[in-house]
């Protein structure tokens, strides 16, 4: 008969990791993320920039084609609304049937674009703007059809 053999599983020291190492690998996914979040945070307020000026852009469309149409800018009373629909006083037979835009949207901090007419800023026949992040018109932070 043959001696049975006892298997003894001895369990090494350096198994594993030890506490250095694991705060070494957690203070450089900490910084990676630091990184990441120092280069990735201004590409948000650039694409809120970027989505204005396209808005603007758009609405200057319209205004052009309802000039065209009713033959002078929508006042100051009628506003933005009078892309969306006609505003009082306004010759039917002209205005176009479902306005100028689809929708009058919000600025991407939540804000109506303004629409001041004269335009002081521009120089042409209205300013279009947003009050931009702080929500103030008048303010350094505005951007606008003068731009």
């Amino acid at each position: 008969m043959m001696p049975v053999r006892k298997i003894v599983k001895t369990r090494r020291k350096d198994a594993g990791f030890s506490l250095v190492e694991l705060m070494v690998v957690i203070f450089i996914m900490g910084l990676l993320a630091t990184l990441v979040i120092i280069n990735v945070a201004p590409v948000g307020e650039q694409s809120r920039v970027g989505k204005v000026r396209a808005d603007i852009a758009a609405f200057e469309s319209a205004l052009e084609m309802y000039s065209l149409d009713m033959y002078a800018y929508p006042s100051a009373e009628a506003g933005l609304a009078a892309l969306k629909t006609p505003p009082a006083g306004a010759d039917i037979a002209t205005y176009r049937p479902g306005g100028y835009v689809k929708r009058l949207r919000d600025d991407p901090w939540g804000n109506p674009y303004r629409y001041d007419v004269p335009g002081a800023r521009s120089g042409g026949a209205y300013d279009l703007y947003s009050s931009g992040p702080d929500g103030k018109a008048g303010t350094a932070d505005d951007i606008g059809n003068w731009e």
